[in-house]
């Protein structure tokens, strides 16, 4: 590019991030992190004496993420700044103002995914054990139960209204990520527990409505105001403290629990897919922590060459009975 084309680094970061505030409409919060990610790569630019866009290549940004790498950043914070230098350069290409894009083929780091914690189906049992002596613990019970027995995510939960359950075909349909809709089979505890609220639910005062044919949400506080999502997190908190659990709980672990627990019991993964409402199967497979012990049974039980040997030298794993989950 003749030198009278060049844009300098700097100004053409400014004309991006005008373009992604006023064409774009982009968030603040967006714009942000695009103005910090992108003035990141403007400090490892002067420092290597790189002023014009098209003196960059792929090399120069596989180079500015092993200098973030070695500075401790993590994989996860590298993809992000990649993808605002993905988005910045190819602004730039489709302005006529570098021919080729420098982060085409350049991967990220991969990102290790952590894994939450799950439960125990005896740890389950102890936080599900609220004594109902109160219209808060009646209330609470119901709502822990619901996420256990049927793998809801807290924003579902508190957005769940009463006309999305069916208490006679034991079903409730929650609508999703995407605003995609699935029903999910709900158990006889959380029935119970959920036909127990209903009963104070109905005492309480008319729930507050934000819209005009918004339906009452299930989960209220004591004055009809719908819970927050934040307020149902502090609860479950509450109550993993309260049963004298070992660890502070958090919504995420009993949906975690249930989608461990059925794979456990089952090895159906795509069921769990359906019933947690992932796209992608990849997704649910996050919530895979089947052991060794229990690959080796079912290895044993189910391929015909480990079958014949078992026939042949007696041993292998004998079946076992599923794990008395109390119902659960």
């Amino acid at each position: 590019m003749p030198e009278s084309e060049a844009t300098r680094l700097s100004e053409a970061v400014d004309e991006f991030i005008a373009h992604a505030r006023h064409e774009l409409g982009l968030s603040e919060a967006s714009l942000d992190g695009y103005g910090r990610d992108l003035s990141q790569f403007l400090v490892w630019t002067r420092k290597n004496n790189f002023d014009d866009p098209s003196e960059l290549s792929a090399a120069e940004v596989r180079a500015f993420a092993a200098a973030r790498h070695r500075q401790g950043l993590s994989p996860r914070s590298i993809q992000r700044q990649l993808s605002a230098l993905r988005r910045f350069f190819r602004y730039l290409r489709r302005e006529g103002r570098i021919q080729g894009d420098p982060v085409d083929g350049v991967r990220a780091p991969k990102v290790r995914r952590r894994l939450p914690r799950p439960l125990d189906v005896d740890q389950v049992i102890a936080l599900l054990s609220i004594p109902e002596d109160s219209e808060l613990a009646t209330r609470d019970r119901a709502m822990l139960e619901l996420f256990y027995t049927s793998g809801l995510r807290v924003s579902e939960l508190a957005g769940l209204t009463w006309d999305r359950l069916d208490q006679n075909e034991a079903l409730v349909r929650v609508v999703g990520k995407g605003n995609k809709e699935r029903l999910i089979p709900v158990g006889q505890h959380a029935l119970r527990a959920l036909a127990q609220w209903q009963r104070v639910h109905k005492t309480l005062p008319e729930p507050e409505q934000t819209l005009d044919n918004e339906k009452p949400r299930i989960f209220t506080s004591l004055k009809g105001k719908p819970l927050t999502v934040r307020a149902i997190q502090k609860r479950v908190a509450y109550w993993s403290e309260r049963q004298g659990l070992d660890q502070t709980v958090h919504p995420h672990q009993l949906r975690h629990s249930f989608a461990s627990h059925i794979l456990e019991s089952s090895g159906d993964l795509r069921a769990v897919q359906e019933l947690l409402g992932h796209a992608n199967l990849t997704t649910t497979q996050i919530y895979t922590h089947l052991d060794f012990q229990h690959l080796a049974k079912v290895y044993d039980e189910t391929h015909p060459r480990a079958q014949k040997k078992a026939r042949k030298s007696g041993h292998g794993h004998s079946p076992s009975k599923p794990k008395n989950q109390e119902g659960y």
